[in-house]
């Protein structure tokens, strides 16, 4: 049993697209399904959805390639982990990777990008950084 979700989600997503698959799943949670509509809006992926019966479901996760086959995922970095928590104010939430990557917060208004978080004067647990 995996006890760290967030972790083996970044993990899944990296090594999907280090060999080149356009599709890989991961088992559904309701907060990693809002991680996945998060960066499918911000363009990591190109298409989620969510696949099985209520007990063993899933999701599907598209990822988006260019023409040459690189990843759209350069990198990605867990931040706040089970035996240390991080939490930001919106004040302390800085571009990464200059304004290239987003940073995914879980906030008392939902899930969040740095960006959303700073122009809602938000702060919240840094979950994890992606490039």
């Amino acid at each position: 049993m995996v006890r760290d979700r967030i972790s083996d989600y970044i993990v899944r997503l990296k090594n999907a697209q280090a060999v080149s698959r356009e599709v890989t799943t991961v088992p559904y949670t309701d907060l990693l399904w809002e991680i996945s509509k998060k960066l499918e809006e911000t363009g990591y992926v190109s298409k989620i959805d969510r696949r099985g019966k209520r007990i063993q479901r899933s999701i599907e996760l598209s990822f988006k390639y260019d023409k040459d086959g690189i990843g759209k995922i350069d990198g990605v970095r867990r931040i706040s982990k089970l035996s240390r928590r991080i939490y930001k104010k919106s004040t302390e939430l800085f571009p990464i990777k200059h304004g290239r990557g987003h940073s995914i917060i879980s906030t008392s208004k939902g899930i969040m990008t740095d960006a959303e978080a700073r122009k809602g004067k938000v702060g919240g647990e840094v979950l994890f950084e992606i490039w």
